[in-house]
């Protein structure tokens, strides 16, 4: 058993540990090496100032909006576990944002969110936050394929017979995803068939307790959200580049995240994957590369970055042994 101030000397080292690894990571991405920043300079550079601003500041306003609404649907998320305040919600996702960027598929996003649950609900918050994710996953597939089959259509020479093919694919592919998500429960009976995973049914059994309705209104809020940081790269996308059409920046936008959702990654090296996609997909209506590659990244860097260094403000708020809670 660890003493009382044992308890107190690992959670601050771990807090410290969490802190220093975020800020190493920001160092060398944006400090060190900074050609996000510097592309994004070059893109800039014939824009008039003033309408640099407002466009910027707008995208920043939104990104407070876009995890506004995640705290809002984290709160939906976790109300069949415990009641939280909303300030309880911000302080969970922004930590949580901290934890991603030096962690796998932002796996240490749930970590860092769940700690500020109480001790005994940390587990059930984890698979809590699994329904919107997979929500989240859910709406970038299908208006990721949706936006794949305008593509085939649009610019590639295919043959009719393989257009067919991959629309008729497409479309099992969206339907798939739309049924599976409404009806998560048969994935829960299927990790409770298994006969090693059945001692943890407790823990599943959270996510088959969303109603259809609650699922529903789960999904409005990922929708939202997707909305929201496709505004965000609509917003700069036409800064730079103002001869491509809305719907074609849209739907090209769908597709990148559409790409990198399906790739596994760190937060931090998510540039590379966006700016090799976004760059290959925008060619595709004579876009400035350059332009792409810093809007897309720009939009990381205030999308994620700057959370994450918000989120640090909360990493001592944290209570790692406090079973008091």
């Amino acid at each position: 058993m660890l003493t009382s101030v044992a308890k107190k000397f690992f959670s601050y080292l771990l807090k410290a540990v969490i802190l220093v690894l975020a800020f190493l990571f920001i160092y060398h991405q944006y400090l060190v090496k900074g050609n996000n920043l510097k592309e994004f300079q070059i893109a800039i550079q014939h824009l008039r100032h003033q309408q640099v601003i407002i466009v910027m500041s707008a995208v920043v306003l939104l990104m407070f909006a876009n995890w506004l609404v995640e705290c809002f649907k984290w709160r939906y998320l976790t109300q069949k576990l415990v009641k939280i305040s909303l300030w309880k919600c911000i302080e969970g996702v922004f930590c949580g944002l901290t934890w991603a960027i030096f962690t796998p598929n932002r796996i240490g996003e749930y970590g860092g969110r769940v700690m500020f649950l109480p001790p005994r609900k940390r587990i059930h918050g984890v698979f809590a936050m699994a329904v919107g994710s997979f929500g989240q996953m859910v709406i970038t597939n299908i208006l990721g394929a949706a936006a794949f089959i305008w593509f085939c259509f649009t610019f590639l020479h295919l043959s009719w017979w393989l257009l067919v093919l991959i629309t008729i694919i497409a479309v099992v592919f969206m339907i798939f995803f739309a049924i599976a998500f409404f009806n998560i429960k048969w994935l829960v009976k299927l990790l409770n068939s298994i006969s090693f995973l059945r001692k943890y049914h407790r823990f599943f059994d959270i996510m088959a307790a969303y109603q259809f309705a609650e699922l529903l209104k789960i999904m409005w809020f990922c929708l939202t959200r997707f909305f929201i940081f496709s505004l965000q790269y609509y917003l700069v996308i036409h800064l730079l580049i103002p001869q491509i059409p809305l719907v074609e920046v849209m739907l090209l936008v769908f597709m990148v995240f559409f790409i990198q959702s399906a790739l596994p990654s760190l937060d931090l090296l998510d540039v590379p994957v966006r700016a090799t996609a976004s760059a290959t997909l925008f060619a595709y209506v004579n876009a400035p590369q350059i332009a792409v590659i810093a809007a897309f990244t720009s939009i990381w860097l205030i999308n994620l970055i700057i959370p994450a260094i918000l989120g640090s403000v909360f990493i001592f708020n944290l209570k790692f042994f406090d079973r008091n809670l």
